[in-house]
C-alpha cells in the first residue's frame, strides 16, 4: 500500500482560501493580456478600473481563534497521572511476592502500595490516601 503524499503548506493554505473573484467578461472585452486597453491607456488611467481596484480586498482575512481554556480534571487513569518506577527484586523476593499476589487474588502492585503505605505509617509520615486526597483539592 502506497504512502499518502505529503501536503506542503502553501497547498493546504490554497485549498482552505475562498477562490479570487475573477473579473467578468464585460470588463476584459477590449483588454489585451498585458493589462492595458486596446488603446494603449493602462487600466488605472479609466475611473472604471480604479475604482474596480478599489473594490478589490488588498490584504487577506484576519481571523482570530478564542483559545480553550486548559482542562482542568485530572487524567483518566492511574498511568496517565502517575510517575514510573523500577524495583530491582532478588528472584526469591519476585518469588514470594508474585505467589502472594496469587494466593490473595490481587495484583503485585496493590502488595507494593500496601508495603509503602505501611513504610510510611511506620516513619510518621503521610498515606497515600492522605497524599492523594490532598492532590484532588
Amino acid at each position: 500500500m502506497s504512502k499518502p503524499p505529503k501536503l506542503s503548506l502553501a497547498a493546504i493554505v490554497a485549498s482552505a482560501s475562498p477562490p479570487a473573484k475573477s473579473l467578468s467578461a464585460k470588463s476584459l472585452s477590449g483588454r489585451s493580456l498585458s493589462g492595458r486597453s486596446l488603446s494603449g491607456n493602462s487600466l488605472s488611467a479609466t475611473p472604471q478600473a480604479a475604482q474596480a481596484a478599489s473594490a478589490r480586498p488588498q490584504s487577506a482575512e484576519i481571523v482570530s481563534l478564542a483559545l480553550a481554556p486548559p482542562a482542568t480534571r485530572p487524567a483518566a487513569t492511574l498511568k496517565q497521572r502517575a510517575r514510573q518506577m523500577s524495583v530491582y527484586l532478588e528472584p526469591p523476593v519476585y518469588d514470594q511476592l508474585r505467589d502472594l499476589a496469587y494466593a490473595e487474588r490481587t495484583k503485585m502492585h496493590a502488595l507494593m502500595l500496601e508495603g509503602l503505605d505501611l513504610l510510611f505509617k511506620q516513619r510518621g509520615a503521610c498515606s497515600i490516601a492522605q497524599l492523594t486526597e490532598s492532590q484532588s483539592r
